[in-house]
């Protein structure tokens, strides 16, 4: 009983001196990098239009930010912010008793990428960011609906907060898929 009890203790004096938190220290911009260039959205799905509010949608972030200032010019830039759509999705999830469509998921998948322009590199990277918004057809239930119009821009507002999240407080997700690089 004896032995039992201290290979017991043993165990849980082992594992909770192993299993400290891991709290690694926020990867922050290089202090040099004053201004960034957003380039025009790329569009690879057949969704005509989306990369122009898109694009618009990620400049506003950045100036409603206002910790980096937004250039006109990719050549008198710091760091460029690059984004392309991969994918745009529109799926039926609930019908009613005539199979009209009462609710919709959209789901958009993005790259983006954060160059610096100084050291030529890329800062972080984030493939594959999506953004859902699941909403019930305007027409359909009335008030409290939202038009796939509507979805679309919430879900750009979404995104763009997150790419300015990600360029200012640190890189990265939460996951660890991005490549991380910074100059010491």
């Amino acid at each position: 009983m004896k032995k039992l009890f201290l290979l017991l203790f043993s165990f849980v004096v082992l594992v909770t001196a192993c299993t400290s938190p891991y709290d690694p220290a926020p990867q922050l911009l290089p202090s040099y990098i004053k201004n960034v260039y957003v380039r025009p959205v790329v569009n690879n799905t057949n969704q005509y239009g989306l990369e122009d509010k898109f694009t618009n949608a990620i400049i506003d972030e950045f100036m409603r930010d206002g910790r980096l200032s937004v250039v006109t010019n990719e050549e008198e830039s710091d760091g460029v912010v690059v984004c392309e759509i991969k994918r745009y999705t529109l799926q039926p999830l609930t019908y009613d008793a005539n199979m009209v469509t009462e609710q919709y998921k959209l789901w958009i998948l993005i790259n983006v990428y954060f160059i610096d322009r100084h050291e030529n590199i890329t800062l972080w990277t984030e493939p594959n960011m999506e953004g859902i918004q699941i909403y019930a057809d305007s027409v359909k239930v009335g008030f409290g609906g939202m038009t796939e119009d509507q979805a679309r821009e919430f879900i750009w507002e979404k995104l763009s907060r997150d790419i300015v999240k990600r360029t200012v407080k640190g890189f990265g997700n939460a996951g660890g898929i991005s490549e991380r690089k910074v100059q010491e």
